[in-house]
């Protein structure tokens, strides 16, 4: 037999011997793919920012938003230079000005099971504003995790850890409204956050926070006020949502906003998938 012809039959059989283990593989360990993220899937964003810039840079904001994340969002999408983008010229098409109670409702979606939020609709009063402390009506800390929830504590930085549980609706501004579970433990209602993209509350800043601070002077003011949250996913079957539409309209027009906050962190790169973090060194 010629050497040609034994290093095709000796090549054909590591083929076969390849092709046979990873039959096996999958036959046996069927959840290895789906439960080891890898670096390059479609839903990990790696980047080099830094845990002590505390506004996320226009360069990390701007990663996740993909072909999929921005036809979600519409065609006019502007770096507002603090974080977050503002859509449509900031204006929204919804409605305040209309002869109905307020009221709270949320959608969900399930992933391998788990419930996760995907959008919130309320029409706000001064009626569904909270002033007492959680602890007060019975809806204080708790231990419960949402779907994707991957702690990490002791960063560097203006925000010492990675996650919060993130509101749709916040507990200030909808925890007055009778039935309305406005606790940290409502998974149609929680979401895994980065502390940024939920605590930041400056102009320079503006992450979820910000913006609900907003409503609430309106709120004192005794405005009404129609608020969606929309979380975009980039993909159906992620567990952590890439950032958070925000839309209000008060009913006199005196407030209005059609805003995108990332969830993203300085120093952080996500797998929104499994919602894993990795801290860049």
């Amino acid at each position: 037999m010629s050497t040609n012809k034994m290093k095709k039959q000796s090549i054909n059989l590591f083929s076969l011997v390849v092709a046979g283990l990873i039959l096996v593989g999958t036959y046996f360990f069927p959840q290895l793919t789906q439960e080891i993220p890898q670096l390059g899937q479609p839903s990990y964003y790696v980047n080099d920012s830094k845990p002590h810039q505390e506004t996320p840079s226009q360069e990390l904001a701007s990663s996740i938003l993909t072909e999929n994340v921005r036809a979600q969002l519409g065609q006019q999408i502007e770096w507002n230079g603090a974080g977050a983008f503002i859509l449509n010229g900031n204006k929204t098409n919804l409605n305040a000005d209309v002869a109905s109670s307020p009221y709270a409702s949320n959608q969900t979606k399930k992933v391998d099971g788990k419930i996760v939020p995907t959008k919130a609709n309320a029409l706000l009063a001064r009626s569904t504003r909270q002033y007492k402390d959680r602890n007060e009506t019975g809806q204080g800390s708790t231990h419960w995790k949402p779907a994707g929830w991957h702690q990490v504590y002791d960063l560097q930085g203006p925000y010492d850890h990675a996650v919060d549980r993130g509101h749709l609706l916040g507990y200030a501004i909808i925890g007055g409204l009778s039935g309305f579970d406005a606790s940290t433990s409502n998974p149609e209602n929680i979401a895994v956050q980065t502390a940024w993209s939920n605590q930041a509350d400056e102009q320079w800043s503006t992450g979820q926070n910000y913006y609900e601070g907003l409503i609430r002077r309106a709120l004192d003011k005794n405005k009404r006020i129609r608020y969606r949250v929309t979380l975009i996913y980039a993909h159906e079957e992620d567990l952590l949502a890439v950032g958070s539409h925000l839309e209000a309209k008060s009913a006199d027009g005196t407030l209005e906003f059609n805003v995108f906050v990332p969830n993203v962190q300085s120093g952080l790169s996500i797998n929104y998938r499994t919602g894993e973090i990795r801290v860049n060194e």
